[in-house]
């Protein structure tokens, strides 16, 4: 194309872009108004107004969330009309709703993305914008259906990984690749496994999934929502604007110490303990804590009643306890059948004593009567309540599980191993989530404890409702002489909204508060390190068990981690599951990835490591520091840095002043990576070549390593560095 041609063309698609921001402008503001009308009440229930109001916000989310490159292609066919492929999909009303911009997501995209030379789908060209703000910068065009080599990346492609990292993860919807492509539009129900080295974009590839299958499969997982699983928060901040950008909002991130609403996560646990907690033998221990706490009484426990003075001895306690266990309810809702055995001996055989000579089981009514008396008796003694209290307490997860772990007694006798022991029983850490979740399947509600927040809520509703009914009789009544203000019937009808059963919370509010929410898919990401007990959890968080499982296992680090999918998925999705990988290295350029293949080759041979899509000039260095110098060599690094464009990272053991443990980065990327003492890293416990492994692979452009002894054999690969580490 000429210089001139070219002008032409970027003036008409420049001007066709305009067009297209205009009809989504017109469609904000019809949506504002609808939401600004919803929000004053268009008749109907408080519940129907709050729908409408929450179903209006989110779209009025989604359309502000698309205006940074709604539209960023082209599709031309070999014959027919020219389509526009973007964000999400605008229509012209006065042409019988054609379509002038695609989703990304629509099937009649999907050539976008897969359409090669070799393979054109029908295609006669592929159109990248290039776009800042709203203004289409310039364009790049690739002609298909001629013969070529089979290339891996576009020159979008190519500026796009080459980019500066920003303070988080961008989408990449409009330089997907054909083998992303087609993990995201997988038609598949179940777990879908996505495995793939540093770099291979495994997690952008299943957040686009999940914004996919919110488009083709809105109705059925909007109500519900998806969540997002994180190693740590500093990842979930990272990805956080992805889905956001794409349109999507009904999206709960969180981390696995996440799970249990409200929990605060302050320690970390030793190897051992992390191992056994992670295992389901643990199970077992969390059974038999419970059940250590249904005791019998040592000594004959005397209950004074009416003209009688009952007992509650051992042989009762175990009858009663025997019959709870036996009714297969949780822990605190089967205290009702333990205090019915003992109220039902109790009075038994208080009425046979009482009624000796005159009262007999034929006369039922009076029986009944006595019975009832004597149960107001028990309901208010002190001595029957602190009995059922000691014998058959309603318990806590957060109080069974402090005990257990604190006391050495308490662990022998539900069967823990002395490793799980630590001084402080409430200092919880991640590996204690999925055992709190537990217990409160095993514990159940505590039925009294429910019934009284209920009858409150229902006081307070009524309350709310009175002072209404007040105030508006008051209106019909006054004379002239009285006032009243408009703000005194709002005041009262805010007060019966705010007590009424209506919930204005989003779902991502009430289902992050909400222990029993269930999804209708889960994303997990860094899968390798989440434990037998943490999947249970998470398969309790969605029963269609529909997962997309982001993860690699050469980078486990967890003891309690995965070492097979198979084995991890098997008991909830045997035959329910696929796995798809991703062999090409978006982010770490063959430079760096070189020198972390040879890490990985020791500590996993059997593994390949994914094979980079482009070099970027700049070989990784090393350079021996002493003690004394290296504070002196990481603030070189730092301030060299923070002259250029982009992010850096010093990756290190705690005693690095500004470093942060590779753990911390894991699924992080930046353009700079300084890497210290690597051969203390390798030795902090089994899995030390994981972390360098991830530590290695977390730069974009420049890779440097510093190290106080000697450096380990496989990082050979490095050159040597004796110039100041800026230069």
């Amino acid at each position: 194309m000429s210089t001139h041609g070219y002008e032409q063309e970027l003036r008409a698609e420049r001007g066709y872009v305009d067009g297209l921001y205009g009809r989504l402008d017109d469609e904000r503001a019809r949506v504002r108004a609808a939401f600004d009308a919803a929000l004053l009440g268009n008749g109907g229930t408080h519940l129907e107004r709050d729908d409408e109001v929450r179903a209006l916000g989110k779209v009025a989310k989604r359309l502000d969330a698309v205006d940074n490159g709604l539209c960023f292609g082209r599709l031309d066919p070999l014959d027919g009309k020219a389509s526009y492929i973007g964000r999400i999909g605008l229509f012209d009303e006065d042409d019988d709703y054609e379509p002038v911009l695609l989703d990304w997501r629509a099937p009649a995209s999907r050539p976008f993305y897969t359409a090669t030379g070799a393979h054109p789908e029908g295609m006669r060209r592929r159109r990248q914008f290039h776009t800042r703000g709203r203004r289409i910068v310039d364009f790049t065009d690739e002609v298909l259906g001629r013969p070529g080599e089979d290339e891996r990346g576009d020159a979008a492609l190519l500026a796009a990984v080459n980019a500066p990292r920003g303070e988080g993860m961008r989408d990449i919807v409009a330089t997907i690749q054909a083998e992303q492509d087609e993990i995201i539009r997988l038609d598949h129900p179940g777990v879908l496994v996505i495995e793939g080295g540093p770099g291979t974009g495994k997690t952008v590839v299943a957040l686009h999934r999940v914004a996919y299958l919110l488009y083709t499969q809105r109705e059925r997982m909007e109500r519900h929502g998806v969540l997002v699983v994180g190693p740590n928060p500093a990842f979930l901040d990272h990805i956080g604007r992805v889905l956001p950008s794409l349109g999507e909002s009904d999206v709960v991130f969180t981390t696995a110490g996440g799970l249990v609403p409200g929990l605060r996560v302050t320690a970390e646990d030793r190897p051992e303990a992390a191992r056994l907690k992670g295992s389901l033998k643990i199970l077992d221990v969390l059974r038999a804590a419970v059940a250590d706490r249904q005791v019998l009484p040592a000594e004959p426990i005397r209950i004074n009643l009416r003209d009688f003075t009952g007992r509650i001895d051992a042989a009762v306690a175990e009858w009663a306890r025997d019959e709870a266990r036996k009714s297969g309810l949780p822990h605190n809702e089967a205290r009702a059948v333990f205090t019915e055995i003992l109220t039902y001996v109790l009075t038994e055989r208080a009425i046979a004593r009482i009624g000796k000579g005159w009262l007999t089981r034929d006369n039922r009514e009076a029986w009944e009567r006595v019975r009832t008396e004597l149960l107001g008796e028990l309901a208010v003694d002190d001595v029957f309540t602190g009995a059922l209290d000691a014998l058959w307490p309603v318990l806590k997860p957060e109080e069974v599980l402090a005990e257990l772990f604190s006391s050495p007694e308490r662990l022998r006798s539900a069967g823990g191993d002395q490793a799980l022991w630590r001084e402080r029983g409430d200092a919880w850490t991640v590996s204690d989530v999925p055992l709190l979740d537990e217990l409160v399947d095993l514990l159940g509600r505590d039925k009294a404890d429910d019934r009284a927040a209920r009858q409150e809520r229902e006081a307070q509703a009524e309350y709310a409702e009175s002072v209404l009914d007040s105030l508006i009789s008051r209106a019909d009544s006054m004379d002239d002489e009285d006032h009243l203000y408009a703000q005194d019937l709002l005041y009262a009808e805010d007060l019966a909204d705010r007590f009424g059963e209506t919930d204005t919370r989003t779902l991502v509010e009430r289902a992050a508060a909400d222990r029993d929410w269930t999804y209708r898919h889960v994303v997990v990401d860094e899968a390798q390190e989440l434990s037998e007990m943490d999947w249970r959890v998470l398969m309790r968080r969605c029963p269609g068990k529909s997962f997309t499982v982001v993860g690699d296992l050469a980078q486990r680090r967890s003891p309690a981690g995965a070492t097979s999918w198979d084995a991890v998925l098997k008991p909830y999705a045997e035959g329910r599951w696929v796995y798809r990988s991703l062999t090409v290295n978006y982010r770490t350029p063959a430079e760096i990835m070189a020198v972390a293949a040879a890490v990985l080759a020791e500590f996993a041979p059997e593994v390949r490591a994914p094979e980079s899509v482009r070099a970027c000039g700049v070989r990784p260095w090393s350079r021996g520091v002493t003690d004394d110098g290296l504070v002196a060599a990481v603030e070189e690094f730092v301030r060299d840095e923070a002259g250029r464009e982009g992010t850096s990272v010093v990756i290190g053991p705690p005693d690095v002043p500004g470093a942060v443990p590779a753990s911390e980065t894991k699924g992080l990327e930046f353009d700079a990576v300084l890497v210290v003492d690597p051969d203390r890293i390798l030795a902090d416990g089994p899995r030390g070549a994981a972390e360098l492994y991830v530590a290695l692979t977390r730069a974009t452009q420049r890779l440097g390593v510093l190290h106080r002894d000697a450096l380990p054999r496989s990082l050979d690969g490095l050159v040597g560095r004796t110039a100041p580490v800026g230069s």
